[in-house]
């Protein structure tokens, strides 16, 4: 039974494992070692002796890449809520809109009716005192009439008529 010296690398490749699960397997077995001239390590191994098969496993994914998978995964969510958002807000945004014409158009309604309003109260109030005018007996009118045209023999007459009174 032949003894070799071999590396970790070497005896991982020999095994057809990796020179970490060569190192592992050498100190499980507790086979001698010893250091080279170049500062690696020797093992001292009869390959007859080690019944080693290799395990098939699934490949280890490190922890770096699993957290960029699941950054990604969460970056794609964000992504389709904002899509979603967006088209919320254009719907929004198009109530809005419509409420604001909807607005404008009862405003201006709005100020046509007080406008019209204003102008019917004017009428009102014109009517109203044409209609005081003509219930009022035939000297006074004819008072008020003076009074509309001449202003000041309208203040002479009526001191002359207090002053009748008043004597």
């Amino acid at each position: 039974m032949p003894l070799e010296m071999l590396t970790y690398a070497e005896l991982g490749e020999r095994l057809k494992i990796s020179p970490e699960a060569a190192r592992a397997l050498v100190k499980r077995h507790r086979l001698p070692r010893s250091r080279s001239n170049d500062g690696k390590t020797l093992v001292q191994v009869d390959l007859t002796e080690i019944n080693h098969s290799p395990v098939a496993r699934s490949p280890q994914i490190p922890a770096a890449q699993q957290a960029v998978t699941t950054l990604k995964q969460k970056i794609e969510t964000l992504q389709t809520e904002l899509i979603e958002m967006e088209a919320t807000a254009r719907g929004h945004r198009a109530d809005f809109e419509r409420e604001c014409e909807r607005t404008n158009k009862l405003l201006a309604e709005l100020l046509k009716s007080s406008v019209e309003t204003l102008a019917a109260r004017e009428r009102l109030a014109l009517v109203e005192g044409k209609l005081s005018i003509l219930t009022q007996p035939w000297r006074r009118r004819l008072v008020d009439a003076f009074t509309l045209c001449l202003p000041q023999a309208a203040t002479t007459v009526r001191e002359r008529r207090l002053g009748r009174k008043a004597a």
